[in-house]
This record gives C-alpha cells, sequence and structure tokens, in this order.
C-alpha cells in the first residue's frame, strides 16, 4: 500500500457520530441507511455495508467514527454524506467506536 503523508492525513475531518436511526435499504443485501448526528455538522446520511453484522435496532444511539468531510456519493438508494470507520474480513465486520465520554462532533486526531 501506498504511504501518505501526515499534510495528506490532516486533510481527513474524522468525528465522533451518534447514529440516530438506522434501517434496511430496499434492495441492497448489504446496507443499512443511518442517520448521523455530528454535533455541531448537523446530521448526514449515510449508507454502510453493515447489514449482516448488526440488527437495526441495536444501533440506534450508538457511537461511532466517520468521515465528516468525505465527498458525497450518488448512489442508486440515495446520497451517502460520509463515512463510518469499520474493520473488517472474513471474520466478519466491526464498527469503530470511541470511549465514553467522546461526544457527537468531536474531532478524532
Amino acid at each position: 500500500m501506498e504511504e501518505i503523508t501526515i499534510e495528506d492525513f490532516m486533510k481527513i475531518d474524522l468525528r465522533v457520530a451518534k447514529i440516530l436511526s438506522a434501517e434496511p435499504v430496499e434492495g441492497a443485501d448489504k446496507l443499512l441507511q443511518l442517520n448521523l448526528d455530528i454535533g455541531e455538522f448537523g446530521t448526514k446520511t449515510v449508507f454502510a455495508g453493515i447489514k449482516n453484522a448488526y440488527k437495526v435496532e441495536e444501533l440506534e444511539g450508538k457511537m461511532v467514527v466517520c468521515v465528516n468531510n468525505l465527498k458525497s456519493r450518488k448512489m442508486r438508494f440515495g446520497t451517502s454524506e460520509g463515512m463510518i470507520l469499520a474493520a473488517g474480513g472474513d471474520e466478519g465486520v466491526f464498527m469503530l467506536s470511541p470511549d465514553s465520554g467522546a461526544f457527537a462532533g468531536m474531532q478524532v486526531r
């Protein structure tokens, strides 16, 4: 994988976000539509490929890390305005979440 500079990394605005709601995306096998609260940055809609790993009802209120300044992307199901961070592979998908005390909109450094 190509290395990046610290300047490249500093261009990424990582923020703590609170999942306000989650719902399955009709016609998509892996996607959930998440409505995120990003504090002073308002709310964003994000489509995440986590449907097979998480139940909708367990996501509301969960704190996650999102890429706040990712360019919006039009998809067949709607527009995704960011991305949540998750680790994954053959073992499954695991959303990254901050420790207690972090709040929506807090910058991740």
